[in-house]
């Protein structure tokens, strides 16, 4: 075990934020609820950025940016969003020494200066569908703030696109919950339950709000992608209509989407253990750091020789050559294991005139996860111990998620299963219930998922028939 990192079993809160900041993700800033993304903390963000990237694009959207001071009247016109984001508001009421005449709010979120755009630039069906998506920061006034689950600023992507239909926004919607879900199971190895929120736990604004929910290793979800049907909403406030091919004049159909930097919470929290990281190999800044392990002068030259060979064949990875002298191969061993390198290259004297090189799995400490590889063979057997050790984190997390779901048919029975994971359980509909489970667990629906079983059920809080099954768990 790393030295004075908390174990998870004793405080997984102070675990979180000891991997944080001793693995140098992130860092507190001065003012309170912010934070400094380090820079192997901003490296993992951009490839995640990367991969949602290509897939945005590959589903035909462009990137564009909008400001990031927005009228205080504009959020005025949409009256449900401004009553859902008035408490997280921050708002800037003087500018180059004066007293602005309209107070300007700091961005939350983009849809209503989004929806004033929009409102300029679409006049015809022929300009229909607008599939834009934004990477920006946002400020939300955050009371408990934790380091990349919920901060006052943060970065994200923002997606906002206007149809000609209402199925057409329904089906953008969908889509990019796929999309989301597609990215958090292939490239994070997180696996995720897709579903519609409850009217309590809907985006401010919205028709219809749906999410990704993943599992923390402490049995908690997190909310770890949105996506949002707006309906008419804002394209009434913000008038933005078109003419229709027969010459009538129509509102659009909205819809938003949004995935953070909360996400690298994510990863850490399913993956970590005692050790500190376990990053993904698709996501990973390093997939794999080549230690170099010697002696005196004369193995320290042919040792770094080998190394550098290593390297050199390794072009097609994203590899850490260690060669700082002044740090003992323990050192460096626990230092990568903080970091989360999914893979480690060994090379003492040994190896190289065994003609090999050991590898050593970040999710698999000890002798179990080491092997040795012919140095001849060193890219081929690197990708296959790469792809090893993507599928065993999704695998171990899909059991993980598993052994701690439950489907209780009893009100006590939902009580203690909140209590350590998640609980799919029949749900009559009504907010009395849903406030009811809040108020005695600190649980909330975190979504009906769309894989529903055949049939009906009791509500599990008052009995009366329910159609679906929410899931129920304790949220970050």
């Amino acid at each position: 075990m790393v030295k004075g990192l908390t174990p998870r079993s004793e405080d997984y809160a102070r675990w979180y934020n000891e991997v944080v900041q001793q693995a140098e993700l992130a860092d507190y800033a001065p003012v309170r609820g912010c934070m400094v993304i380090r820079p192997y903390g901003y490296a993992l963000w951009e490839r995640i950025q990367s991969a949602l990237d290509r897939r945005f694009k590959e589903t035909g959207h462009e990137n564009a940016y909008f400001p990031l001071l927005i009228p205080a009247s504009f959020l005025e016109r949409e009256a449900e969003h401004v009553e859902g984001f008035s408490p997280e508001l921050a708002v800037v009421t003087i500018g180059g020494g004066k007293q602005l005449e309209e107070p300007l709010v700091v961005r939350p979120t983009s849809e209503t200066i989004i929806g004033h755009m929009y409102a300029k630039w679409i006049k015809s069906y022929r300009d229909l569908p607008v599939l834009i998506n934004q990477w920006s920061n946002v400020v939300r006034w955050e009371l408990r703030p934790r380091l990349f689950l919920r901060t006052t600023e943060f970065l994200w992507q923002e997606g906002h696109t206007a149809h000609a239909t209402r199925e057409e926004a329904e089906a953008e919607v969908r889509r990019m919950l796929d999309v989301y879900a597609d990215f958090a199971e292939k490239e994070a190895a997180v696996p995720v339950i897709r579903g519609q929120k409850s009217e309590t736990e809907k985006f401010a604004g919205a028709v219809a709000s749906y999410a990704i929910e993943a599992m923390m290793g402490d049995g908690r979800a997190l909310q770890s992608g949105t996506s949002h049907d707006l309906g008419q909403n804002f394209a009434r406030a913000f008038e933005i209509t078109y003419q229709t091919a027969d010459g009538g004049l129509e509102h659009v159909w909205t819809a938003s989407w949004g995935l953070s930097t909360r996400f690298v919470g994510a990863i850490v929290m399913v993956h970590g253990d005692d050790r500190g990281l376990i990053l993904p190999p698709r996501l990973a800044p390093y997939q794999a750091v080549i230690v170099p392990i010697w002696h005196g002068d004369e193995e320290k030259a042919l040792v770094t020789e080998a190394a550098k060979k290593a390297y050199a064949a390794l072009s097609d990875f994203r590899v850490k050559l260690d060669d700082r002298d002044q740090l003992t191969p323990g050192f460096k061993f626990n230092d990568w294991e903080m970091r989360g390198v999914p893979l480690r290259i060994e090379i003492g004297p040994r190896d190289v005139a065994g003609g090999h090189v050991v590898l050593a799995r970040r999710d698999k400490p000890g002798r179990d996860g080491k092997s040795t590889v012919p140095m001849g063979d060193l890219a081929p057997g690197v990708a296959a111990a790469l792809d090893a050790i993507q599928a065993s984190l999704f695998e171990r997390a899909v059991g993980f998620r598993a052994a701690h779901t439950s489907a209780p048919t009893s009100y006590d029975g939902l009580c203690s299963a909140v209590a350590e994971g998640f609980a799919h359980a029949y749900w009559c509909g009504s907010r009395e219930c849903e406030a009811r489970v809040k108020a005695d667990t600190t649980a909330t629906i975190r979504c009906i998922p769309f894989d529903q079983p055949a049939g009906s059920g009791a509500c599990v809080v008052c009995g009366s028939s329910a159609e679906k099954r929410a899931l129920f768990a304790r949220a970050y």
